[in-house]
């Protein structure tokens, strides 16, 4: 049984198009169990009942922005080792360094290809 069919990714997006488009791709690299949230709050609370294995996140949302999600993500127990990848469409250093800061494991920058999603999580889970 292959990492792709084990593994829960919750990716956290406020622009529908945005969560269909890694969705998608996570289903094309055959990752099947995939959460969807619309803001970082909604994640948390999601992360609160049933946590996932891997977040995939944009930075700029309403509510709860994807560092502030990162930060919250980090200082609970059961979360904090969770590897989270920040997608983002600024190519902001300041942003880039508050999220290494913060604990970030991996980031993508929109738009994305599904093989740079892969090598994204290839360098946090490994060959799949």
């Amino acid at each position: 049984m292959s990492i792709a069919s084990q593994i829960k990714v919750l990716v956290v997006d406020d622009t529908n198009t945005s969560r269909m488009l890694i969705r998608d791709g996570l289903e094309e690299l055959g990752i099947r169990n995939i959460l969807l949230a619309k803001d970082g709050e909604q994640a948390l609370q999601m992360m609160m009942s049933t946590p996932a294995h891997l977040i995939i996140s944009d930075v700029n949302m309403p509510k709860l922005d994807g560092l502030g999600l990162l930060k919250a993500i980090r200082e609970y127990g059961p979360t904090k080792k969770v590897p989270v990848i920040m997608l983002t469409g600024r190519s902001d250093r300041a942003v880039l360094e508050s999220a290494i800061k913060l604990g970030v494991n991996n980031y993508l920058t929109k738009p994305f290809t599904v093989a740079t999603l892969k090598k994204a999580l290839e360098a946090i889970i490994g060959k799949f």
